[in-house]
């Protein structure tokens, strides 16, 4: 690699000594440094295992070791040489703390094994798994040949009902409904030979669509007693552990969602990382709490109405679900498999990604776009990848481009792994450009549910309809569907090249901090590009900038004052108080910068007097409130003490002038306040009551 080890040293504010055989003939330099107790930053992940050995072998070791990768991301490309200003960033960014630990979720496993599938297949998988597992066998079928003669494990049939868990708590019902009892059966094939209907398979079940009643299996099974068509059907259940699904792609889906459980496997019968990886699953597991969720913050119900069910239609994991009879959502931990989209989704902040947190992520951008700046480097670009395919991507980019096949990754771009690429959304794009970032790429594999490309692709076109009305020019946002590092390859030379010219930013980079809220970031982002907007320039500036309706979280509403009666059900409704009362008299004020288009009001408002409209105001009152609509008090007709709006009465009226039970003094009565209605009433019936005492003439 052509390394600049003077440049990178100036950039980063220390001397640096460059190493060339670090892991062989200089290891001792590298000893020397992991006892000074100070961080130290390996830029070589391909011989992270040798250095971590190196380190706990070596005595009086106590510095944390952090790699990072400058091989495949910068030194192999075909502009190694202009990629001193990337190396930099990367080796800033490995120098920051590790995050903060956070709440895990723990999975126990004492290794049941339960193998769905043709029981031939199934007892050939067991056979591997069975010295490190208690294995189960239920038998789907008897396969091409059926199972062997030895029973060596125990086998369930029957129709199975539902299977539904995670590692270390799948249940499992099903309706033993066959005539044939595994439990007795001795598999001595008697009955497959006396069947005249061939309806009993080597799986030792009965077709009964098949079966003409012969009963010659009974008799040839007399001795044993294995075969029952008179046992009623009994629904059993069972606990596994762990799941090995063998029944293919044409079986019906025991799970549909994208992201699988924990512990549920499929195996095709051939790739033998799958049954390594089962055998690992006994013992005790943790892994992270992927999410924070606050549910007062939460647009996703009130009042019995469903707002914003971003979260729940998006989750791959079929981990989040709708509890209205609390007003709010309900998130699994034991489904969750942290690909953070909920948290993107979500226009609130309810949901927070946690792993790592958003203060934290915003850290890492800052400080990479800021040590790129600062050591020379001009119109960076990010890569957000996975840190599992999109990586492994990445390897075999930079793989190509030092074998010259390839031109490998631009030297303004860098590359940041993410757990999962749709665990970041529209405020820390929008901060990346307010960081100095000129692009924002986000790299998609098969590994990404369909979903998530779609949310993605709606939040960046929001995205970009925001710094394009700011008059920014140039495309700064978008996805990369990659199927192969070559098509990789042709995407970033097409974006990102030298000779591509890059999209316009602000003229001073932001240096605020990316606060723990998904508003609060939002905000200070948007506050930056607008204090350095080129659309400022202009002799009239537009009030507002339009935005697609889809994944839009900003926006305002109209009210229709010929519908609304002030019945202020929306201001109830309004999770984010962007809708809010005056307690001195009939009227709803409205703050656009508290708004995040849930369409919770408009579905509240009994009157459908409130319509959305996704936009970002340009003028200062969208940070004030403003009135939506007011009416005159409605004084009682009795004692003119006020008790509702005109428009609320004149409607009610209007309504009831029609019902039989509301004639005359009735109808009167509802123009006075609850005092003086029973007053009147009270009247009345008085009167009636002394006209009835008088003496006929």
């Amino acid at each position: 690699m052509p390394l600049q080890a003077q440049k990178l040293g100036q950039a980063l504010g220390e001397d640096f000594i460059l190493h060339t055989t670090l892991c062989r003939r200089e290891a001792g330099e590298f000893q020397r440094a992991v006892k000074s107790g100070q961080p130290v930053v390996v830029a070589c992940t391909q011989e992270k295992r040798l250095f971590t050995e190196l380190a706990e072998q070596t005595e009086g070791a106590s510095s944390p070791i952090r790699f990072v990768n400058i091989r495949e991301t910068g030194g192999w490309s075909a502009e190694a040489a202009h990629a001193t200003p990337k190396m930099a960033a990367l080796l800033a960014a490995a120098r920051l703390p590790e995050p903060e630990p956070v709440p895990t979720v723990t999975y126990k496993s004492e290794g049941r094994l339960l193998i769905l599938g043709p029981i031939d297949v199934a007892e050939r998988a067991a056979a591997l798994l069975a010295d490190a597992m208690q294995v189960t066998i239920w038998a789907q079928g008897a396969g091409q040949a059926g199972g062997a003669q030895e029973r060596r494990y125990p086998v369930m049939a029957g129709r199975l009902q539902s299977l539904s868990g995670w590692l270390g708590a799948f249940d499992v019902r099903w309706d033993a409904s066959n005539p044939i009892d595994l439990d007795l059966c001795t598999r001595c094939n008697a009955c497959v030979a006396a069947c005249p209907e061939q309806a009993i398979g080597l799986d030792y079940q009965i077709d009964l669509s098949r079966c003409t009643s012969h009963r010659d299996c009974v008799k040839a099974c007399d001795a044993v007693g294995a075969i029952n068509f008179m046992r009623e059907p009994q629904t059993q259940s069972a606990r596994f552990d762990v799941v090995l699904d063998l029944r293919g792609a044409n079986a019906s889906p025991t799970f549909t969602s994208h992201a699988l459980p924990q512990g549920y496997f499929r195996w095709d019968g051939q790739d033998l990382k799958t049954l390594l990886q089962l055998r690992e699953m006994v013992g005790e597991f943790e892994k992270p709490r992927f999410f924070a969720y606050k549910q007062k913050l939460c647009a996703h119900s009130r009042n019995e109405q469903v707002g914003c069910n971003a979260c729940v239609d998006i989750c791959s994991a079929e981990a989040i679900s709708s509890d209205k009879s609390r007003q709010q959502i309900k998130v699994n931990p034991n489904l969750c498999v942290g690909c953070g989209a909920c948290t993107t989704a979500c226009p609130t902040g309810a949901l927070t990604y946690a792993y790592p947190r958003p203060s934290e992520q915003g850290e890492k951008i800052r400080t990479l776009v800021s040590a790129y700046q600062a050591a020379g480097g001009r119109d960076a670009a990010l890569l957000l990848h996975s840190q599992d395919k999109g990586q492994a991507m990445l390897d075999e980019l930079g793989r190509g481009a030092q074998l010259k096949v390839m031109q490998g990754v631009p030297a303004r771009v860098m590359p940041v792994a993410l757990w999962h690429t749709a665990s970041v959304g529209l405020e820390l794009w929008l901060s990346c450009v307010a960081y100095g970032a000129r692009q924002v790429l986000v790299m998609l594999t098969d590994e990404e549910a369909p979903q998530y490309k779609i949310a993605l692709q709606e939040q960046m076109a929001v995205a970009q309809s925001l710094l394009n009305g700011l008059g920014y020019e140039g495309l700064h946002f978008e996805l990369l569907q990659v199927g192969s590092a070559a098509s990789l390859d042709a995407d970033l030379q097409r974006l990102s090249g030298r000779a591509v010219k890059a999209p316009a930013g602000p003229a001073a980079a932001a240096r605020h901090a990316v606060q723990a809220e998904k508003r609060s970031n939002l905000e200070l982002a948007l506050d930056h590009l607008m204090a350095h907007a080129p659309v400022k320039a202009q002799a009239s500036p537009p009030a507002a900038i339009a935005l697609p309706s889809a994944g839009s979280p900003l926006g305002t509403i109209t009210v229709d004052g010929s519908k609304c009666t002030l019945c202020m059900s929306c201001v109830g409704a309004c999770p984010s108080s962007a809708l809010q009362d005056n307690p001195q008299q009939p009227e709803i004020k409205f703050i656009e910068k508290n708004c995040v288009q849930c369409g919770l009001c408009a579905k509240t408002c009994p009157e459908n007097a409130i319509s959305l409209q996704s936009r970002f105001s340009l003028l200062p009152d969208r940070t004030q409130a403003r009135v939506m609509h007011n009416s005159p008090p409605y004084g009682c007709v009795r004692c003119g003490k006020p008790f509702g709006t005109v428009k609320a009465i004149e409607t009610m009226l209007g309504r009831l002038a029609g019902h039989s039970m509301f004639q005359g003094p009735a109808l009167e009565r509802l123009k006075m306040c609850g005092d003086c209605r029973v007053v009147d009433m009270f009247t009345d019936e008085n009167q009636v009551r002394m006209a009835g005492d008088k003496p006929l003439n």
